[in-house]
């Protein structure tokens, strides 16, 4: 649920980043970080582990505007990928608003990419949440493997894997090189605020 201050006319939605380990949800929020950099209002923050895998969330806030007469304020997070930060997932899903789904679209990660997405329906179910009633944007990550003759996974077999029941909007995406991010990020933000509209006086 949004957070809403009646007092200075401000309202904070939480988009998350979630899928499997390395799957580019961190990719994602650098390429926003750097494309809007004159719009973010404050630094993105990485916590990373040993490893170099995202431990716990980036942060990145930034303002698009007003909507009936309250500041928007989006503020992005990613979850770590490996399973077991599963609590620290749970814990970044609190408070949700809208959820973008990154898929892997390497063949070795076709299991993940399904173990993830059920992951995430037990993780919103802890907060009382049901997936099919959240904002939610499917990716298709790393497009671009497959012009290198890397073994990918077809969109339409991600489209029966992940999304064949949820029917939500997809997009391919290389968020290394910035194909479809801010499309993506987009249309998260116009379904999220479209259902938080009715919290707002």
């Amino acid at each position: 649920m949004a957070l809403v201050n009646v007092k200075t006319k401000e309202v904070k939605v939480k988009i998350v980043y979630y899928g499997p380990g390395r799957g580019g949800k961190t990719t994602n929020l650098e390429y926003i970080n750097n494309t809007y950099r004159d719009q973010i209002k404050s630094e993105m923050v990485s916590l990373k582990t040993q490893d170099d895998r995202t431990l716990f969330f980036d942060f990145l806030p930034f303002d698009i505007g007003r909507i009936k007469g309250f500041k928007v304020i989006i503020q992005l997070y990613t979850v770590p990928g490996q399973v077991k930060y599963n609590a620290t997932r749970r814990l970044v899903l609190k408070g949700v608003d809208g959820i973008v789904f990154v898929a892997d679209i390497q063949k070795f990660q076709r299991k993940r990419n399904i173990e993830s997405l059920n992951q995430l329906y037990e993780n919103l179910k802890t907060h009382n949440l049901d997936l099919f009633e959240q904002p939610l944007v499917m990716q298709y990550n790393k497009v671009d493997l497959a012009n290198k003759g890397e073994d990918v996974i077809p969109t339409k077999i991600l489209q029966q894997d992940l999304n064949s029941v949820l029917r939500v909007p997809a997009f391919e995406a290389s968020a290394l090189g910035g194909g479809n991010v801010m499309k993506t990020l987009k249309k998260i933000i116009s379904m999220t605020l479209a259902s938080i509209q009715d919290q707002l006086f």
